[in-house]
């Protein structure tokens, strides 16, 4: 067997394979013996089947096949071998006259080349990397949901401005029939607060679903519709009162701050706050640092300038799919799909060259830190070495989970590099300004 290339340009090249009959004689002879032991053709005894009417029934296939693993196997090697970056498969050309009643058969594959370029993480304009402050109001407001959250429910007869109110919205014509709770310091909308306030149990009144509460993700929870829906609604519903209690805020005390963070680890409402300050920004950081990924990543595409072997890649997505497409489709895919690949290309030159590696023991730890939030979230503070060692050991058997992680895990490494090399501008905001200023 010989295998040759053919440099096109910088960008594409074509493999030429040349097999001789000795590449692949001897194992179709031994595939074919084996077929005539087992043969069960009528007319002859098992085993006694004449070898040429073996090689004419099955000949041609084995022959195919063989050939066909032949290919396949010292492609990839010498792929491999002479470090070729390429970019998708090696596409087969057409050739035209090919007979596989020949002894020795030439095939040619086209390949694209990935381009060589340098990545320059000092970007030319500095990349905004928000740190987001937990201020005085946000601290306060979650103290007065907290104390709302553990405090008690007190009924009443009338609904005041205050109050939770249960109750069931209906509008036959859009479906809408769904049990709820209202407070009435969220609702947005004046006649409701007017229709709604001094109401009693068993009263029914009407309320317009357009602007009703102060936050939209409010609506559809109450109506018991989808998100898409709420934002078009724009109808009367009926609201049946069932129940109206007022919620007394819990004291804020030792055995509230025993329940919310453990015994004894915090002792003051001062300590409260600072600890409601820490965690939140610490929940901010990932956001912040989720858009400063997002920042990098695109001012990296915009900047790192290569070309791609365009032809090549649209041949190549219009034969490699479940179903072949068309030449308009596999063009239009390319065009969806090319941001994509430009970064996958300059992530890979990022994590080459600055030796980027996800170690087993550092997955581990990672998945153990992964478990360990988790379990917070549901009470489990303190879980001991031993419980996390055990999960984690679980976890690491799952390939779908030790992929997903790695690939978190080195996204964490892709951010630490960036936030050390990158050209960053610091600036500290508020969360609401974070959320006007980075997504405006």
């Amino acid at each position: 067997m010989n295998i040759t290339k053919e440099q096109i340009d910088d960008l594409n090249a074509v493999v030429k394979v040349a097999i001789t009959k000795d590449d692949y004689q001897e194992k179709v002879d031994t595939i074919l013996k084996d077929y005539r032991k087992q043969a069960n053709i009528p007319g002859f005894r098992k085993g006694q089947v004449p070898m040429g009417l073996i090689k004419k029934q099955y000949g041609k296939a084995v022959l195919v096949d063989e050939v066909n693993k032949l290919l396949q196997d010292n492609l990839n090697k010498y792929l491999t071998e002479e470090k070729l970056d390429v970019l998708g498969n090696p596409l087969p050309k057409q050739q035209d006259g090919f007979d596989w009643d020949n002894d020795e058969f030439a095939f040619e594959f086209e390949l694209g080349l990935a381009p060589d370029f340098k990545v320059n993480l000092k970007t030319k304009k500095a990349i905004t990397q928000y740190k987001i402050v937990a201020d005085k109001k946000m601290v306060d407001e979650q103290v007065e949901r907290i104390q709302k959250q553990y405090g008690k429910l007190i009924s009443k007869t009338e609904a005041g401005k205050t109050d939770e109110v249960s109750g069931v919205f209906k509008n036959e014509a859009e479906e809408i029939d769904n049990k709820t709770t209202i407070e009435l310091d969220k609702i947005k909308s004046k006649k409701a607060i007017d229709v709604l306030v001094g109401k009693k149990v068993g009263d029914v009144v009407s309320i317009k679903t357009k602007g009703l509460f102060k936050e939209d993700y409010l609506l559809p929870s109450a109506l018991g519709i989808t998100k898409e829906k709420a934002e078009k609604l724009n109808v009367e519903v009926s609201f049946t009162i069932e129940e109206i209690n007022e919620r007394e805020s819990a004291e804020l005390n030792q055995e509230l701050f025993d329940k919310l963070f453990g015994e004894g680890n915090i002792k003051s409402e001062k300590e409260l706050k600072a600890r409601i300050k820490e965690d939140s920004e610490k929940q901010f950081e990932q956001q912040a640092d989720q858009k400063l990924l997002n920042d990098i990543t695109e001012r990296l595409i915009d900047e790192t300038k290569f070309e791609l072997p365009t032809e090549f890649l649209k041949k190549w997505i219009q034969v490699s799919g479940e179903n072949p497409l068309s030449e308009d489709e596999a063009s239009e895919e390319y065009e969806k799909s090319e941001k994509g690949l430009r970064y996958q290309l300059i992530e890979g030159r990022i994590i080459n060259e600055n030796d980027l590696q996800v170690q087993f023991d550092e997955l581990k730890e990672f998945a153990k830190g992964f478990i360990k939030s988790q379990m917070a979230q549901y009470g489990h503070l303190s879980p001991t070495e031993e419980e996390l060692e055990n999960v984690a050991t679980r976890v690491m058997g799952n390939q779908e989970e030790v992929k997903r992680m790695s690939e978190q895990l080195m996204s964490q490494k892709l951010l630490d590099l960036y936030k050390e090399k990158a050209n960053l501008k610091v600036k500290e905001v508020s969360y609401d300004n974070f959320i006007k200023d980075a997504y405006k």
